[in-house]
């Protein structure tokens, strides 16, 4: 069964580049997984948000690509910090 996520991130404006930069090279890490069948990201037309969709083709594939991000060194804060302006929204999707 697909499943999949989408992540809203909202960045000070001071910390946009720095964070669209980390998202770009996560999305990267998340396509080379096996099971991962799309990643991209997107910044609100506004410019206050970066919003990252990704879907795999099971729950597995979906761990295995997190924990393939993390063994390559990058560290998937999903818990909001001084970096942003408010807390994170993540969504988690199952395909019906």
């Amino acid at each position: 069964m697909k499943v999949g996520m989408i992540a809203s991130h909202y960045p000070h404006p001071s910390h946009r580049e720095e964070f669209i930069s980390r998202v770009h090279r996560v999305r990267k890490e998340f396509l080379r997984t096996p099971g991962c069948l799309s990643a991209d990201y997107w910044v609100s037309a506004d410019g206050d948000a970066v919003i990252s969709i990704v879907q795999w083709e099971s729950e597995e594939a979906s761990a295995a690509s997190f924990a393939a991000v993390q063994a390559a060194g990058f560290a998937l804060d999903l818990a909001y910090d001084e970096r942003e302006s408010r807390p994170r929204e993540i969504v988690r999707l199952v395909a019906p």
